[in-house]
Formats: C-alpha cells, sequence, structure tokens
C-alpha cells in the first residue's frame, strides 16, 4: 500500500465533506497503513494524528460480545438460559421478557427491550448495576424475539452480566481480557484515559459539543476510544479466530466463527447490513463482509473486515462534517481497490415516481427518546421526528421533518432538511398484525387509537 496516496486521499476528502478530524487504518493481509486529517478539536487546533484516539461508539458492542464469548467458552455463560439464571434481580415491564429473554435475544438485537435508554447512573463503578435497576420500568418495543431491534440497553445489560460472571467491572474485565492482551495501551473506556493521549472531542454543525462522552452506564454498548489502528488490531482477532498476533488465544475458533453466523435479518437492510450475528452486522455484498458502525455525540465509526486469503480490513474514526459521505466515498475505493468488493452506493429516490405500496402507515410510533409522527398530506406522506435526550443532543435538535419518497414495497425514503444523504425506513406488520416501522435500525410499534 502506498502510504502517502492514502494520507493525501484522505485529507482530499476529508476536506470535501467537511469533516473535522479523522484517523484511517488499513491492513492488507499483514501490511498495515494508517493515515490522519484535520484537527482533533476545533477550540484548540490540536491536529490529529495516526496516534489521536477517537470514540468508537457502537463498534464497543463487539468487544463486549467477544467479552460474553469467553465467559461461554469458560462454561460461565448459556447463551440460551433465561438471563435470570444470571441476574436474578433483572426485571423490565414485560413479564415474558423478564422471564425468559436470553444472552442470545440481547446479541442479536431481538429481546425487545427498548434500545435508546440513557439514564444518568453515575460515575461509580456500580452504574451498571444500577442501570439494571432503573429498567424496571422499560416497555417492550416489540414481543421477545419477534423481530430486529437495536438496542443499546440490551448491551449494557449484557456489560452487567459480564460484570456478575466475571466479579470485575466491565472496564476491568475489558481491559484485563481484550485491551492488554492485544497490546492496545491507548484504548479505554473513561475520559481520564482518553486525556493521557491526543483525544478527539465531538463537532455537531461546525461546534464543539456540549459533552464529551455518553453516560457511563452505556459502556459496553458504546464508551470505548481508541485509535484507528487498534481496530486492526481487533479485527485481526477475529480473522484469526481467536488468536492474537502473539499467538496467544483469547477466544475460541467456534465462538469466534458463531459470531460471523446469520441469526436474523434486518428489516431494513439498506443502513447497517441484511443480517446480525452475534454482536456483527453481516453484509451482502457479493462476498461475505461483516463490521459495525459507531455514533457518539458529535463522533462517527466505520469497521468493515473482508476475510480470505489476503483478508483486508478498513477502519475509519471521524469527528464533525459529513462522516456518512466520507465513509462512502474513502470504503467504496479502498474495498474495491485491495479486496475487488464492490460497496452499494446509498439508496435514492427510483428516476421515476412510485406510487405508494401501503396506505395504512399514518400515526404514532414512540419509543424512549424518540416520537415520531407520520402524516398523510395533499402532496405525500412525510415523517416528522422528535428526538429528545442524549438522542437529541447527538442530532443538534429536537425536530426533523421530510417526505417519505417511495423506494420499493412498503419501503420509503426520506431526507431532512440540511442533512446530506436519503434514510430508508420500512413499514411492516408483525404476526399478531401490530403496524411496526423500522428505521436507523430500531423497530417502533405504532400506537394504536
Amino acid at each position: 500500500m502506498d502510504q502517502l496516496a492514502l494520507q493525501d486521499r484522505l485529507t482530499a476528502l476529508a476536506d470535501r465533506h467537511h469533516v473535522v478530524g479523522a484517523g484511517l487504518a488499513v491492513a492488507v493481509g499483514d501490511d498495515t497503513a494508517v493515515a490522519a486529517s484535520g484537527v482533533l478539536n476545533l477550540r484548540t487546533g490540536a491536529p490529529a494524528t495516526a496516534d489521536s484516539v477517537f470514540q468508537i461508539g457502537s463498534i464497543t458492542k463487539i468487544w463486549t460480545t467477544t467479552l460474553a464469548m469467553q465467559l461461554v467458552d469458560e462454561g460461565l455463560l448459556d447463551l440460551d438460559a433465561p438471563l435470570v439464571t444470571y441476574l436474578p434481580d433483572f426485571r423490565v415491564l414485560d413479564e415474558e421478557t423478564t422471564a425468559s429473554v436470553t444472552a442470545r435475544h440481547l446479541l442479536n438485537h431481538t429481546s425487545g427491550i427498548a434500545g435508546d435508554f440513557f439514564p444518568y447512573t453515575g460515575r461509580g463503578d456500580d452504574n451498571l448495576s444500577r442501570f439494571v435497576t432503573e429498567m424496571a420500568d422499560l416497555a417492550a418495543s416489540h414481543p421477545l424475539g419477534a423481530t430486529m431491534s437495536y438496542s443499546n440497553a440490551g448491551f449494557s445489560l449484557l456489560g452487567r452480566l459480564v460484570e456478575v460472571l466475571r466479579g470485575a467491572t466491565w472496564d476491568e474485565v475489558l481491559r484485563e481480557h481484550l485491551l492488554d492482551p492485544l497490546g492496545l495501551d491507548a484504548a479505554g473506556t473513561l475520559p481520564e484515559e482518553a486525556l493521557l493521549w491526543g483525544a478527539a472531542v465531538g463537532h455537531i454543525g461546525g461546534e464543539v459539543t456540549p459533552q464529551w462522552g455518553l453516560p457511563r452506564c452505556i459502556g459496553p454498548a458504546g464508551l470505548i476510544h481508541a485509535r484507528a489502528a487498534d481496530l486492526l488490531a481487533f479485527a485481526r482477532l477475529h480473522l484469526a479466530d481467536g488468536v492474537t498476533a502473539t499467538g496467544r488465544r483469547l477466544l475460541s475458533a467456534d465462538s469466534a466463527a458463531a459470531m460471523r453466523r446469520a441469526e436474523v435479518a434486518i428489516p431494513e437492510p439498506w443502513t447497517s447490513g441484511s443480517h446480525v450475528g452475534l454482536g456483527w452486522m453481516l453484509f451482502d455484498w457479493g462476498t461475505p463482509v461483516y463490521g459495525h458502525d459507531g455514533s457518539t455525540l458529535g463522533q462517527h465509526a466505520f469497521l468493515r473486515i473482508v476475510p480470505g486469503p489476503v483478508p483486508v480490513v478498513v477502519a475509519l474514526l471521524t469527528t464533525g462534517g459529513d462522516a456518512e459521505q466520507l465513509y462512502q466515498d474513502l470504503f467504496t475505493e479502498l474495498l474495491a481497490d485491495h479486496a475487488n468488493v464492490t460497496v452499494p452506493p446509498p439508496p435514492r429516490p427510483p428516476a421515476e415516481p412510485l406510487p405508494a405500496t401501503s396506505a395504512d402507515i399514518a400515526g404514532s410510533y414512540d419509543r424512549p427518546s424518540m416520537a415520531c409522527v407520520v402524516e398523510d398530506r395533499a402532496d405525500g406522506a412525510v415523517l416528522i421526528a422528535r428526538p429528545s435526550g442524549v438522542v437529541a443532543t447527538s442530532l443538534g435538535t429536537d425536530q426533523l421533518e421530510g417526505p417519505l419518497v417511495p423506494f420499493g414495497p412498503d419501503a420509503f425514503l426520506t431526507r431532512f432538511p440540511g442533512r446530506p444523504g436519503w434514510l430508508p425506513v420500512v413499514f411492516y406488520r408483525l404476526a399478531d398484525g401490530t403496524r411496526y416501522v423500522h428505521v436507523s435500525g430500531l423497530a417502533t410499534a405504532r400506537k394504536e387509537p
């Protein structure tokens, strides 16, 4: 790989898409190239370097999944045993979910536990224990196992399970069982650790975000910070079916393979992959590709892995600007050049307008941190989204409105003013007839009169 060419391309594309700062790492077999562009903080002008740490957001979920699968390897966890077997104090409002939800449901996002639940439970080591207590009044987003709906709360719950079975905090278990064995000194979970390195801050609309990170209880779902190259080391662990570069086995080959095996289809397959494995998102790009994305407050991260005789890994960490378009341009070029993989273009409305395929979509679809309304208007249906709490902070607004443009059977695209790209929106019914909308990975039921 041409390191200078990679640096030049990252710089040019980051400038084009107004990305404030970025770190990029590419692995082709045993070869590695890294690059960085821009600054970590518009207030200070501190430059981004290959050793800068960024928040990797929900890519953290794969690390938490790996910790859980290590417990499976040691016979300490049965993925299909009810969670209350290990966490007898766990409960949510839905009695069936409380009694029957398993670690597998959490790992493949079919638990029905509402996803964007971000209570503040303090900075202490009891933050996840208190988080589980707060879940007692949390309603189900769907019946257990009925569909896929992305759940941050489910992974915080999984982190608590790791704590109980290991007898240590999730942060400590992560350090002992993954970060230290992989030699990742710069990676961590707490802001005081990030301060020891050049740490990116989030940017929204060209301004520094009002806070650096999410509440500590979201740790197992999205609080790891790391260098782009650190993600390559983690990806190589999985490409080697659980063996580090030094030859130490951290995960069984069976568990590594199980994580990459399709568990459930994603109702909206254009944004985050076509299927979910155990933790990993799986992409149907003509050859097996797996990975995950992550978003925090003004920071976005992307990881894609193409296995094969000469495996290819690309990791991109960003702050500010149009990170999605930077990802699209960079990964399209890099995976075509090094893996002969064609990254699908983002969905766009068809050249010839399509008739709406379903008239029965109007109504309110509410979940924690997001209320959505679909309205039928003279010029077509519109989607009104009203985020709250941390979600509103991350989006920089408490209301978004966009048209619903027919895209396929019960599928639409919307685009919100001032935001690039089209967002897929899928409407469907569960077996009991309940109308759902699936957008940004989450399933939300319509409120019936």
